[in-house]
């Protein structure tokens, strides 16, 4: 299976620096930009590229020079791929678009809650919890968390840490105080301002964690088993694949296309953030997956999952999940 090394991904790096990224994330329908392998007739080749991700693409005639797309950038090939607007995946209350899994399964009531579950704020209409995480305070005792995404548990900076967390969530009929699982702890607020050319507006994560007690929280993730540690970023490579278990599509399997990627995402309301060092997957959510816990197929953890469109699918490293939340999984 075709792969980056870490030399290789370094090169694209470097080529990927500040000026070249700027120049290009200015381009017409550009929202995203990674390094990946090049695509030729729908399959990864073994050649790295510095990959756009646009909106649309447009045949060369029809664009202004300006937003033309080199081939290459200081020697490095180029490639460009469609994947429309990124968007977060909550769930959307009356899409067509949203596909309810029966009521006895991830939609439904879990005691003890298990990763893969309906969960959410009870403003938002409901996510994925992704696995339950720890920290230790500071004489030693274990805390037990749900983690998920800030616009699943703090929906998107606007909760107040202390508001309850339901299981399941809204749109499947949870309510408070009957379903209150765990009450919001902690959330990595997301820059939302739009002067999205300054580096000081990206983000990291959407994530946030939210406490229960041990007895109504179960540490595996459904359909896929114990989480076995978490990798390094330099240890995610494009071409892994990657599974992960989640409210609306249940258990599904993925292919990694870039890592290192500055994207776009639209938080609704004309709200978009921009987000850097993301991955990007071939699609395998849709709206209600937000939260899931990505694995690889030994069960280490490598992202969680936040947004997607019908093309691809768009995870944080979980380094930086784990650092800016200060949990563990083991």
């Amino acid at each position: 299976m075709p792969h980056l090394s870490k030399q290789e991904i370094e090169m694209v790096r470097k080529v990927k620096s500040k000026q070249n990224e700027a120049e290009i994330m200015e381009k017409e329908n550009v929202v995203g930009l990674g390094i990946g392998l090049k695509i030729k007739d729908g399959k990864l080749t073994d050649r790295p590229a510095l990959v756009t991700y646009v909106t649309r693409k447009k045949s060369v005639d029809v664009l202004a020079g300006k937003d033309v797309i080199p081939e290459t950038v200081d020697g490095v090939e180029t490639d460009v791929i469609e994947i429309s607007m990124p968007t977060v995946q909550k769930s959307i209350q009356n899409s067509e678009l949203l596909r309810t899994l029966p009521s006895n399964e991830l939609s439904s009531r879990m005691r003890p809650v298990k990763g893969g579950w309906s969960v959410g704020h009870p403003d938002i209409t409901a996510g994925t919890a992704g696995a339950v995480v720890f920290r230790k305070d500071e004489e030693n005792i274990a805390h037990y968390y749900i983690l998920s995404n800030n616009h699943v548990l703090a929906n998107s900076n606007d909760a107040t840490i202390g508001d309850p967390i339901l299981q399941p969530g809204s749109v499947d009929g949870g309510s408070a105080p009957d379903d209150q699982v765990a009450t919001l702890s902690k959330f990595i607020p997301i820059d939302l301002t739009p002067d999205k050319r300054e580096e000081d507006h990206d983000n990291l994560v959407d994530a946030a964690i939210a406490e229960g007690s041990l007895q109504e929280l179960d540490r595996e993730v459904y359909w896929s088993g114990y989480v076995k540690g978490w990798l390094k970023k330099e240890d995610v490579e494009v071409g892994m694949l990657i599974k992960k278990t989640g409210r609306t599509t249940g258990y599904t399997t993925a292919e990694i296309l870039s890592v290192d990627a500055t994207i776009d995402v639209n938080f609704g309301n004309n709200r978009v953030a921009r987000f850097r060092d993301q991955i990007l997957a071939t699609s395998f959510s849709q709206g209600g997956d937000s939260g899931s816990l990505v694995t690889d197929l030994d069960n280490r953890a490598v992202g969680l999952l936040f947004a997607g469109s019908p093309e691809v699918t768009i995870l944080n490293q979980i380094e930086h999940v784990r650092t800016l939340l200060d949990i563990e999984f083991l």
